[in-house]
């Protein structure tokens, strides 16, 4: 019979915020709840009740109050989460104003710099007053080209304290990725770096960035900032923008400033993959973004003000968004800039013993990376300060789980999460006060009603289906930007069961009430646990004067996901060697590496429907050996055939 791989003592779970919570709740509600399964099952009965209790218990602060905690419509997404409250989101991530260090930024370079919560307030109210003074106010949109470091989070700190909406991409994508979103959100200012560094190369991007701003009219300031570039000078951008470097632009010091915002006022913009056309821009809103974040990172995560947190992010994922949260519960983050496994694959694992972390968050493909390259930090580091690992970005194999508690620690909650880009949080993830079970997110988020659904609607346990959330909650995006109607909105999670919030996670819920995450249902490619759509993919491939037209799919391969671009070429045209590294090139320079597809193959035909959109999914199923639905929907059935049993994908 399967047990456990690890399972709390009484003692640990006393003294878990979870479990502290639940006191709570039973002495506030006159309640009696034994345990999680009953706490979760109140939550969700009672939504009012549970939300207004994670306000108070973590004592969120509303400058005006609301008018009730929820006002319902008869189906999702029609409800408004505390209406007539407002609030400010960087109020609560700078609580804290003493000396204990609240960021620290490590980068690929071995550079550390430190700030205390007290210096983070002053580096705020510095930049919160040089915005105010460029003109930004509630509602404008402040972006960022930033790498995971210290300025970039008082940027968005800053941005929040004014009720401005804070956006963000990573140096690493390619110049049309970065247009492609913020040319709809139109920033007032852009903070950017100069430079980068990754696998030991200092990267320059005055010229990537210099493409970028010629594409942005809207655009009033750009500050940049010299990050692996020293001599920087705002000369060397090229831009009707005032420019400025970050150093000139303003002046720590003194005490930020908090403009109260209601509620559901834009707080971040982040974007999806982008598999239909240019990526859609996925509005966060203050409240629901800050009760969510507070309840994962506080309850689920058990972080508190003695905690070290720390995710291997870029600032081009929601985990990073997510991560910076823990400031609200007094925490400090260790933030790392870099490869994660340079100049040795222990690099991430040391920063456990150097900076005593003590919630260490990275990807199911790195801890793959880890066990591939035999390292065992349970014999190499002490690790003595850790005592919980998440994972997250694809569902982490059985296997993960052992090399976890084999190889790294045995007494470690690890807690693989599920939730993604467009709740800007999770569905599924930890909890510290439950066991962990070999291939299992351990329970539900609280207040979410996830089920997992079959093809008629029906709830179904211990069989694959889709993830679906069946009631409202508080971090439904307040919208798609420029979709005045909504109707791209309720397409994009509300179309396959209507009313229902499903986003394309094929699911199964166990026995023990966890729930393992068997992929996507949709065609969105996830390698590396980074979702990727097609169309960016496709957009470039398009420059390439040889190539007719291409499909990319997500071929399942040694634990993870590979991208494999299938090309129609111009007549005698044969895919040489030269054509392949002219493909990825493009592909490379024009949106990240994570883009590159690992295998290149021309076919003679790509499949179709009678619309003439190619079908992505039928050839993923096709290279899977798995059935195709509905080949009546295709102008060109048998050009499936070119797909299968094709040698080049079994190496």
């Amino acid at each position: 019979m399967q047990q456990p791989l690890w399972t709390p003592s009484a003692d640990r779970i006393a003294g878990t915020r979870m479990d502290a919570f639940r006191r709570f709740v039973n002495e506030r509600q006159s309640l009696h709840l034994a345990d999680y399964p009953a706490l979760h099952a109140w939550s969700v009965e009672q939504r009012e009740a549970f939300w207004q209790a994670i306000v108070d218990f973590f004592d969120m602060r509303l400058h005006s109050p609301a008018e009730c905690v929820l006002r319902e419509g008869p189906t999702m997404p029609d409800a408004q989460w505390f209406p007539g409250a407002t609030l400010n989101f960087a109020e609560h991530l700078l609580r804290r104003r003493d000396g204990h260090p609240a960021l620290v930024a490590i980068a690929e370079d071995g550079t550390r710099e430190q700030l205390s919560h007290a210096q983070l307030a002053a580096h705020v109210a510095g930049l919160q007053r040089a915005l105010q003074h460029a003109g930004v106010g509630i509602g404008d949109r402040v972006a960022a080209v930033m790498p995971n470091t210290w300025q970039t989070v008082v940027g968005m700190l800053a941005t929040a304290s004014l009720g401005a909406t804070w956006s963000s991409c990573s140096p690493d994508f390619g110049t049309q990725g970065v247009i492609d979103r913020f040319g709809q959100i139109e920033p007032k200012v852009l903070i950017a770096a100069a430079g980068y560094r990754y696998a030991g190369k200092n990267l320059d991007l005055t010229d990537k960035l210099n493409e970028i701003l010629q594409q942005l009219p809207s655009l009033q300031h750009l500050v940049l900032v010299p990050y692996a570039k020293l001599d920087a000078r705002a000369t060397d951008c090229k831009s009707v923008a005032a420019i400025s470097l970050w150093q000139d632009f303003y002046q720590p010091g003194g005490a930020p400033q908090f403009t109260p915002v209601r509620f559901d006022q834009p707080l971040y913009i982040l974007y999806s993959s982008g598999t239909t056309g240019v990526p859609k821009c996925i509005v966060h809103g203050v409240g629901g973004t800050l009760l969510q974040h507070l309840k994962e990172l506080g309850l689920h995560t058990d972080l508190t003000a003695d905690d070290c947190l720390f995710y291997y992010t870029t600032c081009g994922w929601m985990m990073w968004n997510w991560q910076v949260a823990g400031l609200a519960l007094g925490a400090t983050l260790v933030l790392y800039d870099g490869s994660p496994f340079h100049p040795e694959p222990t690099r991430l694992i040391d920063l456990i013993d150097a900076e005593d972390i003590s919630v260490f968050g990275t990807s199911a493909k790195f801890i793959a990376a880890l066990e591939k390259a035999s390292v065992k930090p349970r014999e190499s580091h002490k690790l003595s300060s850790l005592k919980a690992m998440l994972s997250t970005g694809s569902p982490l194999a059985h296997e993960g789980f052992d090399y976890v508690y084999r190889d790294v620690k045995r007494d470690l909650c690890l807690s693989s999460i599920s939730g993604g880009t467009d709740i800007v949080s999770c569905f599924a993830l930890g909890n510290p006060t439950l066991p962990v079970w070999r291939g299992e997110l351990q329970c539900k988020g609280l207040g979410m009603d996830v089920q997992v659904w079959n093809d008629s609607g029906q709830a179904v346990t211990g069989e694959k289906g889709e993830l679906v959330c069946a009631r409202h909650f508080p971090a439904i995006p307040a919208g798609f930007w420029n979709d005045a109607d909504g109707e791209k909105f309720r397409a994009a999670y509300f179309a396959t069961f209507p009313g229902v919030w499903a986003h394309g996670d094929y699911a199964e819920e166990t026995a023990h009430g966890g729930l393992i995450i068997h992929g996507r249902s949709d065609a969105v490619l996830n390698p590396g646990g980074v979702r990727i759509g097609t169309a960016e993919i496709y957009r470039q491939v398009e420059k390439v004067p040889q190539v007719l037209e291409s499909i990319a799919i997500g071929q399942d391969w040694q634990g993870d996901v590979r991208v494999v671009l299938f090309v129609r070429l111009r007549d005698g045209i044969t895919l040489d060697d030269a054509l392949h590294d002219e493909i990825c090139r493009v592909i490379r320079a024009n949106t990240t590496p994570r883009h590159v597809p690992a295998k290149v193959i021309q076919v003679a035909d790509i499949p179709r429907t009678l619309s003439g959109k190619i079908v992505e999914l039928a050839v993923h199923n096709v290279v899977h050996d798995r059935p195709v639905k509905n080949t009546d929907a295709l102008a060109n059935p048998q050009a499936l055939a070119l797909y299968r049993n094709l040698a080049e994908l079994q190496r």
